[in-house]
Protein backbone atom coordinates (compact mmCIF):
# COMPACT_ATOMS: atom_id res chain seq x y z
CA UNK A 1 0.00 0.00 0.00
CA UNK A 2 1.35 3.71 -0.97
CA UNK A 3 0.95 5.72 2.19
CA UNK A 4 -1.62 5.32 4.76
CA UNK A 5 -5.01 7.01 4.46
CA UNK A 6 -6.71 7.82 7.65
CA UNK A 7 -10.29 6.24 8.04
CA UNK A 8 -13.96 7.55 8.50
CA UNK A 9 -16.18 4.96 10.78
CA UNK A 10 -19.63 6.23 9.93
CA UNK A 11 -20.97 5.01 13.30
CA UNK A 12 -24.17 7.40 14.18
CA UNK A 13 -27.24 6.05 12.16
CA UNK A 14 -30.61 5.07 13.11
CA UNK A 15 -30.97 1.42 12.56
CA UNK A 16 -34.46 0.83 11.74
CA UNK A 17 -33.69 -2.40 10.70
CA UNK A 18 -31.58 -4.39 13.59
CA UNK A 19 -33.99 -2.22 15.80
CA UNK A 20 -31.03 -1.19 18.01
CA UNK A 21 -27.75 1.12 17.84
CA UNK A 22 -25.58 -1.22 15.39
CA UNK A 23 -21.96 0.04 16.64
CA UNK A 24 -22.32 -1.55 20.17
CA UNK A 25 -23.75 -4.68 19.02
CA UNK A 26 -21.83 -8.17 19.39
CA UNK A 27 -22.05 -11.36 17.21
CA UNK A 28 -21.88 -14.23 19.45
CA UNK A 29 -19.25 -16.13 19.12
CA UNK A 30 -16.60 -13.27 16.80
CA UNK A 31 -15.06 -10.93 16.74
CA UNK A 32 -13.42 -12.34 20.41
CA UNK A 33 -16.90 -10.37 21.78
CA UNK A 34 -16.05 -6.65 20.10
CA UNK A 35 -18.68 -5.00 19.55
CA UNK A 36 -19.12 -3.98 15.51
CA UNK A 37 -17.11 -0.57 15.85
CA UNK A 38 -14.12 -2.08 17.94
CA UNK A 39 -14.26 -4.63 15.21
CA UNK A 40 -13.25 -2.43 12.48
CA UNK A 41 -11.47 0.33 14.25
CA UNK A 42 -9.23 -2.98 14.88
CA UNK A 43 -9.42 -3.59 11.19
CA UNK A 44 -8.49 -0.37 10.03
CA UNK A 45 -6.21 0.69 12.50
CA UNK A 46 -3.79 -1.69 11.22
CA UNK A 47 -3.41 0.30 7.66
CA UNK A 48 -5.44 3.85 8.25
CA UNK A 49 -4.13 6.44 10.44
CA UNK A 50 -5.47 8.39 12.17
CA UNK A 51 -9.19 6.48 12.59
CA UNK A 52 -12.04 8.74 13.17
CA UNK A 53 -15.50 7.31 14.40
CA UNK A 54 -18.37 10.20 13.72
CA UNK A 55 -20.87 8.99 16.38
CA UNK A 56 -23.97 10.59 16.55
CA UNK A 57 -24.76 13.57 19.47
CA UNK A 58 -25.01 11.62 22.64
CA UNK A 59 -24.25 8.02 21.24
CA UNK A 60 -21.99 6.08 23.59
CA UNK A 61 -19.59 4.11 22.41
CA UNK A 62 -16.75 1.44 24.32
CA UNK A 63 -13.36 3.05 24.78
CA UNK A 64 -11.76 3.60 20.96
CA UNK A 65 -8.43 3.74 19.89
CA UNK A 66 -9.56 6.23 17.82
CA UNK A 67 -11.15 9.52 17.83
CA UNK A 68 -14.55 10.05 18.24
CA UNK A 69 -16.38 13.07 16.39
CA UNK A 70 -19.91 14.19 17.20
CA UNK A 71 -22.60 14.86 14.04
CA UNK A 72 -24.40 17.69 15.42
CA UNK A 73 -26.47 17.42 12.39
CA UNK A 74 -29.39 14.53 13.58
CA UNK A 75 -31.51 12.89 11.46
CA UNK A 76 -29.57 13.74 7.30
CA UNK A 77 -28.15 10.61 6.88
CA UNK A 78 -24.51 10.17 6.18
CA UNK A 79 -23.57 12.93 3.71
CA UNK A 80 -22.93 15.32 6.78
CA UNK A 81 -21.68 12.64 8.73
CA UNK A 82 -19.07 12.18 5.84
CA UNK A 83 -18.24 15.92 5.89
CA UNK A 84 -17.35 15.71 9.69
CA UNK A 85 -15.07 12.92 8.96
CA UNK A 86 -13.30 14.21 5.66
CA UNK A 87 -12.77 17.62 7.27
CA UNK A 88 -11.28 16.00 9.97
CA UNK A 89 -8.57 14.00 8.29
CA UNK A 90 -7.63 17.16 6.44
CA UNK A 91 -6.86 19.18 9.40
CA UNK A 92 -4.71 15.78 10.15
CA UNK A 93 -2.71 16.35 7.41
CA UNK A 94 -3.87 13.52 5.08
CA UNK A 95 -5.52 14.05 1.52
CA UNK A 96 -6.76 10.69 1.54
CA UNK A 97 -9.26 8.87 3.56
CA UNK A 98 -11.17 5.22 3.78
CA UNK A 99 -14.73 5.77 4.33
CA UNK A 100 -16.82 3.04 5.84
CA UNK A 101 -20.12 2.10 7.71
CA UNK A 102 -19.86 0.51 11.20
CA UNK A 103 -21.86 -2.39 10.32
CA UNK A 104 -18.78 -3.75 7.89
CA UNK A 105 -16.72 -6.05 10.30
CA UNK A 106 -15.35 -8.46 7.16
CA UNK A 107 -13.64 -6.01 5.97
CA UNK A 108 -9.60 -6.33 5.48
CA UNK A 109 -6.58 -4.20 5.47
CA UNK A 110 -5.55 -5.99 2.31
CA UNK A 111 -9.06 -4.94 0.77
CA UNK A 112 -8.31 -1.40 2.17
CA UNK A 113 -4.82 -1.25 0.82
CA UNK A 114 -6.51 -2.54 -2.61
CA UNK A 115 -8.60 0.85 -2.56
CA UNK A 116 -6.16 3.08 -1.37
CA UNK A 117 -3.29 2.28 -3.74
CA UNK A 118 -5.97 2.51 -6.80
CA UNK A 119 -6.35 6.44 -5.13
CA UNK A 120 -3.48 7.30 -5.60
CA UNK A 121 -2.45 5.28 -9.19
CA UNK A 122 -5.55 7.23 -10.36
CA UNK A 123 -5.30 10.39 -8.87
CA UNK A 124 -9.10 10.90 -8.83
CA UNK A 125 -11.39 12.28 -5.97
CA UNK A 126 -13.10 8.76 -4.96
CA UNK A 127 -12.63 5.67 -5.48
CA UNK A 128 -15.24 3.12 -5.09
CA UNK A 129 -15.47 -0.64 -5.02
CA UNK A 130 -18.51 -1.75 -7.33
CA UNK A 131 -20.46 -5.59 -7.46
CA UNK A 132 -23.81 -5.12 -8.69
CA UNK A 133 -23.62 -1.62 -7.59
CA UNK A 134 -21.76 0.88 -6.28
CA UNK A 135 -20.70 0.77 -2.54
CA UNK A 136 -20.36 4.14 -1.37
CA UNK A 137 -19.68 3.44 2.04
CA UNK A 138 -16.07 1.61 1.76
CA UNK A 139 -14.15 3.62 -0.19
CA UNK A 140 -11.45 5.99 -0.24
CA UNK A 141 -12.30 9.82 -0.44
CA UNK A 142 -9.78 12.92 -0.97
CA UNK A 143 -10.31 14.70 2.05
CA UNK A 144 -10.74 18.14 0.51
CA UNK A 145 -13.90 17.24 -0.67
CA UNK A 146 -15.38 18.17 3.04
CA UNK A 147 -16.12 21.94 1.52
CA UNK A 148 -18.16 20.25 -1.47
CA UNK A 149 -20.04 18.27 1.03
CA UNK A 150 -20.83 20.86 2.69
CA UNK A 151 -22.19 22.77 -0.20
CA UNK A 152 -23.96 19.69 -0.72
CA UNK A 153 -25.46 19.35 2.12
CA UNK A 154 -26.39 23.17 2.41
CA UNK A 155 -28.35 22.80 -0.84
CA UNK A 156 -30.37 20.79 0.93
CA UNK A 157 -28.80 16.87 -0.37
CA UNK A 158 -28.77 14.04 1.90
CA UNK A 159 -27.73 11.80 -0.24
CA UNK A 160 -23.89 10.16 -0.78
CA UNK A 161 -24.77 9.42 -4.40
CA UNK A 162 -25.20 13.54 -4.97
CA UNK A 163 -21.14 14.10 -4.15
CA UNK A 164 -20.32 11.15 -6.43
CA UNK A 165 -22.27 12.38 -9.13
CA UNK A 166 -20.23 15.89 -8.71
CA UNK A 167 -16.61 14.48 -8.85
CA UNK A 168 -14.02 12.17 -10.24
CA UNK A 169 -14.65 8.57 -9.32
CA UNK A 170 -12.92 5.03 -10.06
CA UNK A 171 -15.02 2.01 -9.61
CA UNK A 172 -12.98 -1.40 -9.24
CA UNK A 173 -14.53 -3.63 -9.75
CA UNK A 174 -14.64 -6.57 -7.73
CA UNK A 175 -15.10 -10.23 -7.47
CA UNK A 176 -15.17 -11.36 -3.99
CA UNK A 177 -17.98 -8.70 -2.33
CA UNK A 178 -16.80 -10.67 1.54
CA UNK A 179 -15.56 -7.46 2.96
CA UNK A 180 -18.35 -5.19 1.75
CA UNK A 181 -20.65 -7.58 3.83
CA UNK A 182 -23.03 -5.06 6.01
CA UNK A 183 -24.90 -6.94 9.11
CA UNK A 184 -28.30 -4.75 8.36
CA UNK A 185 -30.54 -7.01 10.68
CA UNK A 186 -31.28 -9.63 13.12
CA UNK A 187 -31.40 -12.29 9.93
CA UNK A 188 -27.87 -11.30 8.57
CA UNK A 189 -26.67 -12.10 12.19
CA UNK A 190 -28.49 -15.39 12.65
CA UNK A 191 -26.99 -16.57 9.28
CA UNK A 192 -23.56 -16.31 10.63
CA UNK A 193 -24.05 -18.85 13.11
Amino acid sequence: MTGRPAAVVLAGGASRRMGRDKATLTVPGMFDGRTLVEQVVSVLSQCCDPVFVVAARGQQLPELTARVLHDERPGLGPLPALGLGLRAAAQSGVSRAFVCAVDMPFLTPQFIGRMADSAVAADTDIVLPRTERDHYLAGVYRTGLCETVDAVVAAGERRVGALVDMVGVLRVTLTDATPLANLNSPDDIAGLS
